[in-house]
């Protein structure tokens, strides 16, 4: 080569825009989608997969990455905790929502997750629905995104449920709306977002969409086909008031007045569709993905957990859900792909927990299983404390399967915190249905990195939580006899699904091991953007092109 042609070679080089794609950090898509299944099982994949249209988990599964051995790494495995430690990036130790109600030492009351009494609904005269994420202590992936972008970025956060819009959607968030059943049957926020509700939700609260859900829900497909899930008749559903059997038809309308009116969609697979026709609306009103600054949505499909509880995983009801569910999200991807544009946009898919089979069913087949009285045993730890050391009013408090001690009380009378910690440990691993007990002690000076408690001390904040942490039997639960629920660091609570696709995803799948706090420092790497201030998790880099 000669210099001159080196030279010339040279300059042209240096001339290359600096903006050009091929030397951009990141490529960040128009729009994040982050959606929440309420109570999803990763088993609800793959038992359901054969049913499965083409559009929805399908969609996610062929054209994206599905992590099949994705786990919570932490207890308890509650709706709160689990959508704030989804999107943190993190664990109750840090971002401190611990559960959804919990005992506040320093209040000496019992408060909920996202209560708020410095705010006021709007949309709802309802003194019920004041809320704020203001009791989470760290920021989220859709606050780091806010912040990154100088707040141009938008933030949506929709859910049936208050807790599953809010939290995920943060602390900076433009708004967060949550659905009011009763007699309203509208979608609603705070004052913590906004003083009055944006026109595009006005129009959808007076369309009648809610009312038009109030039909007769039978099932998708004939139910003789429905051999993924038990018998339609059987003694371990709830069902709703009014209706004598918990079988297929519903018949909504009617039912509805003995069942709180708008709340009886909350808990039919109904409940989702609504979900999707809401968040289908916010893409178009709030004009997301419309530019090149990166929006973010956050949806909870709340339905699902409200019809688990009623009539448990193994149930008729549950399969329809999931199948009705999979259309929701077909129809939502195609509304993607029409008002983003394919490939324009990124969406993961978890869940906040799974859920135990119903134990009386599981009785039923001989596994071990069961149901524990909280009340007795509250008594007797009481009792217990109270003839050891000679002292009333050691015990604050006990819920959520932790005992708060009253410090003035063991200061007033010299016990020692270590002691009573210990010798209640001692007393209730003699107890039926206690697997495990630890103490604070043991989980504020330890540093446990497998086993049960390993997850419970990732469950611990040092400021909120108890002084002695009980772990009840495998599949035993303080529940009704009917339906399933969920808590527990076992498998059946524990391993949810996770699916990526779309904008800078690879194709592909793996059975490695991954956790929950890993989805928020995956999504911050694939946008370029700082890391949730707490964040734990680790970034999936397999996933990302």
């Amino acid at each position: 080569m000669t210099k001159k042609v080196f030279l010339i070679t040279w300059l042209a080089l240096l001339c290359i825009p600096c903006n050009s794609q091929e030397n951009k950090i990141n490529s960040s898509p128009k729009l994040v989608v982050g959606i929440v299944v309420d109570q999803m099982r990763y088993d609800y994949i793959t038992r359901f997969y054969g049913r499965f249209g083409e559009d929805g988990f399908k969609r996610m599964i062929r054209e994206g990455y599905n992590c099949k051995n994705n786990h919570f790494n932490y207890v308890p495995t509650y709706t709160g905790p689990g959508h704030a430690s989804v999107f943190t990036g993190t664990t109750p130790q840090n971002h401190g929502i611990i559960s959804n109600h919990w005992y506040d030492k320093f209040s000496k009351e019992m408060v909920y997750c996202a209560s708020d009494a410095s705010v006021k609904a709007v949309g709802s005269e309802s003194d019920m629905e004041r809320m704020s994420p203001h009791r989470m202590k760290t920021s989220t992936v859709t606050d780091q995104n806010r912040l990154h972008t100088q707040l141009k970025g938008k933030t949506i956060g929709i859910a049936i449920k208050d807790r599953g819009a809010i939290l995920p959607a943060g602390h900076s968030a433009n708004a967060a709306y949550w659905f009011r059943g009763k007699d309203e049957g509208k979608w609603i926020t705070s004052t913590y977002y906004r003083n009055d509700l944006p026109g595009w939700v006005e129009k959808f609260n007076n369309s009648g969409q809610a009312k038009s859900y109030f039909k007769v829900w039978n099932t998708l497909y004939d139910i003789k086909t429905y051999t993924e899930s038990g018998e339609d008749q059987n003694k371990f559903e709830g069902g709703y008031k009014g209706k004598e059997t918990a079988t297929f038809p519903y018949d909504l309308a009617k039912l509805k007045d003995e069942n709180s009116g708008y709340d009886i969609l909350k808990s039919s697979a109904f409940g989702n569709s609504l979900t999707a026709d809401f968040a289908i609306a916010a893409i178009e009103g709030e004009e997301l993905g419309a530019d090149e600054v990166t929006d973010f949505l956050t949806v909870s499909f709340s339905s699902t957990d409200y019809v688990g509880h009623n009539f448990g995983v193994n149930s008729k009801e549950i399969q329809d859900t999931y199948l009705r569910l999979d259309k929701d999200l077909g129809r939502f991807f195609t509304a993607l792909d029409t008002k983003v544009g394919k490939g324009e946009y990124t969406v993961f898919l978890t869940a906040d927990h799974g859920a135990v089979h119903v134990p009386s069913y599981l009785q039923s087949v001989k596994i071990p299983s069961g149901y524990f009285d909280r009340d007795a045993f509250k008594t007797k730890v009481e009792t217990f404390v109270k003839e050891k050391f000679k002292v009333d009013g050691l015990i604050e408090n006990i819920s959520n399967n932790q005992v708060f001690f009253n410090y003035k009380t063991l200061s007033k009378n010299n016990v020692v915190s270590e002691e009573l910690q210990n010798a209640i440990a001692h007393f209730v691993l003699q107890e039926d249905q206690i697997d495990k007990v630890f103490t604070r002690s043991q989980l504020q000076n330890g540093e446990f990195s497998s086993g049960i408690v390993a997850l419970v001390q990732k469950g611990y904040n040092q400021k909120r939580s108890g002084d002695v942490v009980i772990v009840l039997d495998p599949a035993t639960i303080s529940y009704s006899k009917t339906g399933s629920t969920h808590g527990s660091g076992l498998n059946y609570d524990t391993h949810a699904p996770l699916l990526f696709f779309g904008h800078g995803i690879k194709k592909g799948s793996t059975t490695r091991k991954t956790h929950i706090p890993d989805i928020a420092p995956t999504i911050s790497a694939l946008l370029g953007i700082t890391f949730p201030n707490g964040a734990t998790g680790d970034v999936l880099s397999f996933v990302l092109e």
